[in-house]
């Protein structure tokens, strides 16, 4: 387990679902190892799955940049001690959607 406290740098999740990352990732920490990230990334992320639906990406590590599109109410970033965790629920890019669409609405007609 690593010693320290959760201190939460971004998130749009409620209350319950910021909980239970942290309470997730505390457990992680448990069972594996700290330097087993991609361990506990993957347990993160199934445990999210299962409860939360698919679709879910966690990242863990101790030196890593990100830029993701995530669905609204789906994204928390915190770090407990030295290790950052990053877990989210991917979206498509609202443009890339509207092309989507646009590309259905030409095969139908």
């Amino acid at each position: 387990m690593l010693e320290g406290k959760a201190v939460i740098g971004e998130t749009d999740m409620l209350q319950t679902m910021q909980q239970d990352a942290l309470g997730l990732a505390a457990k992680a920490l448990d069972i594996f190892d700290v330097t087993e990230a991609t361990e506990i990334a993957r347990f993160i992320k199934k445990e999210f799955d299962t409860t939360y639906g698919p679709g879910w990406q966690c990242i863990v590590g101790t030196d890593f940049g990100s830029f993701v599109t995530h669905c609204s109410g789906c994204f928390i970033y915190f770090c407990i001690g030295s290790l950052a965790i990053l877990l989210f629920k991917g979206s498509a890019a609202p443009e890339a959607e509207t092309n989507q669409f646009a590309a259905l609405e030409a095969v139908k007609a």
